[in-house]
């Protein structure tokens, strides 16, 4: 029997019975469940069962009174965790976590699946999480082997690296990754502080201890670690435009200096005007002669691009926190062998202020989306702005014809902690209602249900030229990467061209379908070893998917 199996198998041994803390459902639904006078009762029952289990509860949905396996369709399913959830919430309680399995058409349980399923759902004491706390979001960039998701690692467990990138791997999210030593794709990772210092995560791996250090923190800090190897470059790009960041966090190893990436990865973070700091990492690897040259040629890298570097160790901590600015960059030397600077680094992450706190009407690009069994649809990334509750009606997209969908909000998470609402700033997976999962692609969008849309496939745009070999014409073809979207797109330049160096005007059309675009949004745009920065100054509606 595998362990999933056994779980079920030990709720429907234990049964329902009187002072225990295991109640049998085969489904809940809101006309008959949440009708006046019975979701009181269903509620006081559900109390009764969590504190009959010292603060936890097991409801299995899908079975009859008697523990015999019913099975029951999946959107039936997604309403009885809908209903379950507003009865906890009446409770003074949240579902913690939800477990499924398939159901083949003689009633048993499946390894293949089947049409029906069978739901374990553990409830927990305590609403669900408050996300009215400062929470601030540093996106991570530099060069591969600059140490970059080591020292993040190192930070958010509180343990020192062995010196063969360890902590690294608390970070990267797939095995080729693993075994590679190279992160492809976007992480996240995250730590918090209360009133007496760091809350860290003692097991990474471990979802429960993520929604600690959550529930736990006054204050947390998300990292959003991107690709330090140069052929994800487009990733990179898409985790420091395509989230709601406060800070960027650029490495650069002692024993390498500065690279041809490290100036790219530079490139696009203060293009984008984001303040950041700089971490010379790997000081135990190297003499403290080579320290001190790696400091100096960051030092010129950063007055090169205009900006004025502020060594904190020179400085000091109050200086960097009050200077910091996409002008002024603070720089300190790190390693996470010995854990030289990490406390600089703790005190900044815990001082440091939010400056992306946007009080507007709710918006969040979708970055990523996938499926949960039972739950369905979940899309995930950075909320731009406003705020967003369970049970809310939004609009997604938009589709491939410029049109969007209204969907309902089921459930939010946070960090892998279940939360009630969510603000401006917070990382999070929202489950829709209404949309199934390949209808969603990363760079649509979700807006309030009474929004009123405009998708276009045109805008203009004010651009910088940072590097071309020759002269941009017209009907260059480079990747735009705007908020989450990372599409192919023709310049159309007013003039007919634009050479290195030069900003100008010119119309910018994606090349395949259109997207929400919105004046005064900053994008980058790449194409080989191409590149600039634009802000969108014009968005023609008139211009929508033909």
């Amino acid at each position: 029997m595998c362990p999933k199996r056994a779980t079920l198998q030990r709720a429907l041994d234990r049964g329902e019975r009187e002072g225990g803390s295991v109640e049998f459902k085969e489904r809940l639904t809101r006309d008959l469940h949440l009708a006046d006078g019975r979701m009181e009762s269903l509620a006081a029952q559900l109390r009764h069962r969590v504190l009959s289990g010292d603060g936890e509860a097991t409801y299995v949905v899908g079975v009859t009174d008697d523990g015999g396996i019913a099975g029951i369709s999946h959107d039936a399913f997604s309403e009885s965790m809908d209903v379950l959830s507003l009865l906890a919430e009446e409770a003074g309680a949240h579902i913690e976590d939800v477990q499924t399995w398939g159901i083949d058409e003689n009633g048993t349980v499946s390894p293949d699946g089947g049409d029906g399923l069978v739901g374990l759902a553990t409830i927990r004491e305590g609403a669900m999480l408050d996300t009215d706390s400062d929470h601030i979001v540093v996106g991570t960039a530099g060069h591969v082997d600059h140490g970059k998701s080591t020292l993040v690692g190192s930070l958010v467990t509180g343990q020192a690296d062995d010196g063969e990138g360890g902590t690294r791997g608390y970070l990267d999210v797939q095995p080729h990754e693993v075994e590679r030593g190279l992160s492809a794709d976007l992480s996240y990772a995250v730590y918090g502080f209360d009133g007496e210092g760091p809350v860290r995560m003692d097991n990474p791996h471990r979802k429960t201890d993520r929604a600690r250090v959550v529930e736990e923190s006054d204050r947390l800090v998300s990292f959003v670690d991107t690709v330090g190897h140069e052929p994800w470059l487009r990733t990179t790009i898409r985790g420091l435009v395509g989230q709601k960041l406060d800070y960027g966090l650029l490495t650069v190893a002692s024993d390498d200096g500065p690279t041809k990436t490290t100036r790219e990865h530079l490139g696009v973070l203060l293009a984008t005007e984001l303040p950041t700091m700089v971490a010379i990492t790997k000081a135990d690897a190297v003499t403290d002669e080579r320290v001190a040259e790696v400091e100096r040629e960051v030092e010129r890298l950063l007055r090169d691009a205009g900006k004025t570097p502020l060594r904190i160790e020179r400085h000091g901590i109050d200086a960097a926190i009050e200077e910091i600015d996409e002008n002024v960059v603070p720089v300190l030397t790190t390693s996470a062998v010995t854990m030289e600077g990490l406390d600089a680094l703790d005190e900044l992450f815990e001082r440091l202020p939010k400056t992306t706190a946007d009080s507007g009407e709710f918006r969040m690009y979708i970055d990523r989306s996938y499926s949960v069994t039972g739950v369905g649809a979940v899309a995930s990334g950075t909320i731009m702005s406003g705020e967003v509750e369970a049970g809310d009606e939004l609009l997604v997209g938009p589709m491939a014809d410029g049109a969007f969908r209204e969907v309902e909000v089921r459930s939010i998470e946070m960090h892998y902690h279940r939360v009630d609402e969510a603000k401006a700033g917070r990382i999070v997976g929202i489950a829709l209602k209404g949309v199934r999962e390949p209808d969603i692609e990363r760079g649509m969008v979700l807006l309030p249900a009474d929004a009123d849309p405009e998708p276009v496939r045109e805008f203009e745009a004010e651009v910088v030229v940072l590097n071309h070999p020759t002269r941009i014409g017209d009907g260059y073809e480079p990747v735009v990467h705007l908020e989450t979207v990372s599409e192919a797109a023709k310049f159309h330049p007013r003039g007919g061209q634009l050479l290195p160096g030069d900003s100008g005007t010119t119309r910018v059309r994606f090349k395949f379908r259109p997207y929400l675009v919105e004046e005064g949004q900053r994008f980058v745009f790449r194409e080989g070893q191409s590149k600039g920065v634009g802000t969108v100054t014009d968005v023609n509606p008139g211009s929508r998917s033909e």
